[in-house]
């Protein structure tokens, strides 16, 4: 029988390819999607402040802490914990994370890619209010508000709708009651599901180099699109509220637990740490490359986008409260749902709308298409550094990338019922937020700072650089981070609310249930595999832990006066090889 080749890890062609694949991974829906309506569901400028805290003491460490040991390690997300075997359940949690993230991030995908079909006509659907799917509530602008007609209808006590708003429950999601009845399929979304994870697979099949290659567009493009929002919507009439709402405080919101929970569940959503993503583009770095001056540059990337994009928002939306005669606070709901309209607004405001459109909801699909790219990309390299002498054979990787693409197309068909954004906003308030990056984030800060060593990766560091870590990571690897996601996790638990869309639909026990389950089912790796991996070493517990968390590095992992010079490791062996498999 033939021998087939192994083939060998991939690097980055260059280290531009590592900075936009970087961007394209994080900066992305979570910056002009979801950051805009927490923002907006937490009071505007209230929301600023903890994130910009949280950003600092929290996403930054946390960022530059990710990449280095992917970057040190060359491992994916699970493998690279080899650094303390013990703790590798942290590699499996963050891959399951990503893995729910890859099911309901890209029904967000779906839900643009509909949009941009509908833009090809002469005119916008959402924009007029004949319509099958509207109600009697519809008002629609034809570039000037219509107070008559909103005077009418408030004098009936019925609350105006406006035509993006309905296009969005009545046409896209044809949405349902409640949970408890998904309805039928949509099938327009279906197509759009559908199409989405073709388009990943065939982006991820052959790997890093050629995705790298792909983010050269998708990770650009974007911010022309942005820049042309923002100086559309800054023109209209009640731009200057929307803006106004969007940077003034509400301080007594300041002191809500839950503006700070969402404040530091966006920033670590929005940096994609605690997913294995950061790791697993680290890895493919060579092993001196200068990730920390990419990491500043990368972070302050991120959190602008978040804050330019928001500008773009605000503006539309205190366009919406001119029209409707509405305050800030209700002129649109609050959920996931908020960039579907008002982005399509602000389209439909602009001359030659249908090309605006088009352009817009293209710039949607390259957004979150990229990141959807590294983040499958993630899991796959995640599974294949655990068993690279059988996936790094043939076409079996491709093979795994059709069955990930496949398996989680099966669950997010769910979410594409007229039932399925009850479904998507489970996943989205449960599967990869709040809690879990918090306590992924928790469980890594303590494992490098006090189980490998916060002096000993410092080292790691200067053996890759030359130059050692700043004493501000130190401090925050060791004590801020640490603190500040433990405290956010102990609040979210002990204030938690129940889960509620549009702040009416309150969802029923067994459907918070289920979400909750989605939280233990990762965490469970954590304390399941630590206890599963150190009883597998002989000994007093001493020896077990000591055993359990002694590193599993390589030769050029370790500088010759490490092991030459301290007695306590004269033979490299010590370090480089597991005792129960005597691999490394």
């Amino acid at each position: 029988m033939k021998e087939m080749k192994l083939k060998e890890r991939e690097q980055w062609s260059s280290k531009l390819d590592f900075l936009l694949s970087v961007i394209g991974f994080c900066v992305g829906l979570g910056n002009v999607w979801r950051f805009p309506y927490l923002c907006y569901k937490n009071g505007g400028g209230a929301f600023l402040i903890p994130y910009c805290v949280c950003a600092l003491l929290g996403g930054l460490p946390m960022f530059f802490l990710e990449v280095g040991i992917g970057q040190f390690m060359s491992e994916g997300g699970i493998s690279v914990w080899k650094m303390s075997p013990l703790f590798q359940g942290i590699g499996f949690a963050a891959i399951v994370v990503c893995n729910w993230l890859n099911v309901y991030y890209i029904v967000i995908i779906a839900w643009a890619l509909y949009y941009f079909i509908f833009s090809f006509q002469a005119e916008l659907p959402w924009t007029t209010c004949d319509n099958w799917w509207n109600t009697e509530a519809c008002v629609s602008f034809a570039g000037v508000a219509n107070h008559s007609l909103i005077h009418e209808l408030k004098a009936n006590n019925i609350t105006p709708k406006d035509s993006v708003v309905e296009f969005w429950d009545n046409r896209v999601l044809q949405i349902t009651d409640g949970v408890d009845v998904l309805g039928t399929m949509v099938w327009p979304l279906f197509g759009t599901l559908l199409f989405s994870w073709v388009c990943t697979y065939f982006a991820i099949w052959k790997g890093v180099k050629v995705t790298g290659k792909i983010m050269y567009f998708t990770a650009t493009f974007p911010y022309v699109m942005l820049t042309a929002l923002l100086v559309r919507g800054a023109t209209l009439p009640g731009a200057a509220e929307g803006i106004r709402f969007y940077l003034e405080p509400k301080w007594e919101k300041i002191l809500d637990y839950q503006v700070w929970n969402d404040a530091g569940t966006q920033v670590f959503y929005s940096y994609a740490v605690a997913l294995g993503g950061m790791v697993a583009l680290g890895s493919y770095n060579k092993f001196n490359n200068n990730f920390m001056k990419q990491c500043a540059i990368l972070c302050a990337c991120n959190s602008g986008t978040s804050l330019f994009a928001g500008f773009g928002i605000f503006s539309i939306l205190g366009f919406m409260s001119y029209q409707l005669e509405l305050p800030m606070e209700e002129v649109a709901e609050a959920g996931p749902g908020l960039a579907f309209i008002a982005y399509p607004k602000a389209m439909a405001s602009m001359p030659l709308a249908p090309l605006w459109s088009a352009l817009f909801f293209c710039m949607i699909l390259m957004v979150g298409l990229d990141s959807q790219f590294v983040q499958v990309e993630s899991v796959i390299t995640a599974i294949v550094d655990l068993f690279p002498d059988f996936l790094r054979v043939g076409r079996r990787r491709e093979v795994l990338v059709g069955f990930v693409c496949l398996f989680d197309f099966a669950i997010g068909c769910t979410m594409v019922t007229q039932g399925g954004m009850y479904v998507f906003q489970i996943f989205d308030s449960y599967s990869a937020s709040g809690i879990i990056l918090l306590s992924i984030c928790f469980f890594e800060c303590i494992v490098i700072a006090w189980v490998y060593g916060a002096k000993r990766f410092s080292d790691n560091v200067m053996m890759m650089l030359g130059h050692a870590v700043n004493p501000f990571f130190m401090i925050c690897w060791r004590f801020i981070t640490p603190l500040l996601t433990f405290s956010m996790v102990i609040f979210a638990m002990v204030f938690h609310t129940p889960l509620t869309y549009n702040k009416t639909y309150v969802y029923p026990v067994w459907a918070q249930a289920l979400g909750w389950l989605l939280v233990v089912g990762s965490l469970t790796w954590i304390p399941g595999y630590a206890l599963y991996k150190f009883f597998q070493y002989p000994g007093t517990f001493r020896e077990k832990w000591i055993a359990s968390t002694r590193p599993i590095l390589k030769a050029h992992h370790l500088r010759p006066q490490d092991w030459q010079d301290n007695p306590e490791l004269q033979y490299k062996k010590t370090l480089t090889m597991d005792p129960l498999t005597e691999t490394a």
